[in-house]
């Protein structure tokens, strides 16, 4: 679960990470707690997995969605909403940002470091030990650093959403817990939860975990 003593939660990774579920999952989580959830799609890189296509489940729930004007909706250019800005330093609002994947997707999060910087903000690494290059420690920890420094921002958390969609086992999320806790212990960075498919909501974990409901039917999650 994102830590609400935050107000604005950033979420980065790299492709296949699954951000943008965990994204959609923790703005109506939110919601349940808080009467103000806004979540901005700043995914200016995958055409693919985006907030922006799931806009009427998110509204409905009274969820206010930022992203590029309507007719740019579906369209893969760099727009950042100029409401991001306001909705990040709004005090009424939990705010949740959904970058894009990987050093490209991080670049748009570190333009707007003015913004973030007058908010209390937390950023939150999600880890897929699943996807390529990010299955030893020390390339995990290569990204981190990476995407930090885009960012322009520390990272807070990591969030473990080790899974192979619905091939995913209690073996495969067990294994990717163990790998992320040694990249906790040789960074300092705490795991902040572990992502678990409603299918296996009863299995014991060593983090907190979040049930993930899937929105998104693709092959591979942004």
């Amino acid at each position: 679960m994102l830590d609400t003593k935050y107000k604005c939660h950033v979420i980065i990774g790299m492709f296949g990470s699954g951000k943008t579920e965990i994204a959609l999952n923790s703005a109506l989580y939110l919601k349940e707690k808080y009467e103000n959830v806004a979540i901005a799609d700043i995914d200016v890189i995958s055409p693919y997995f985006r907030t922006r296509d799931e806009i009427d489940i998110l509204e409905k729930r009274g969820i206010k969605v930022i992203t590029p004007p309507r007719q740019f909706i579906h369209a893969d250019l760099p727009i950042i909403p100029p409401a991001v800005g306001g909705y990040i330093t709004n005090p009424e609002y939990q705010t949740i940002i959904d970058a894009g994947g990987n050093e490209d997707g991080a670049t748009v999060v570190g333009s707007l470091k003015n913004f973030l910087d007058q908010a209390k903000t937390a950023t939150y690494f999600v880890v897929n030990t699943k996807r390529p290059f990010m299955n030893t420690v020390d390339d995990i920890i290569y990204y981190i650093e990476r995407l930090s420094a885009k960012t322009r921002r520390r990272v807070d958390y990591l969030i473990s959403n080790t899974n192979l969609q619905n091939e995913t086992t209690e073996d495969i999320i067990l294994k990717g817990e163990k790998l992320l806790y040694e990249v906790s212990l040789n960074t300092g960075i705490p795991i902040s939860f572990t992502v678990v498919p409603e299918s296996l909501k009863n299995i014991k974990t060593q983090f907190p975990k979040f049930i993930l409901k899937r929105f998104l039917d693709k092959v591979y999650q942004l």
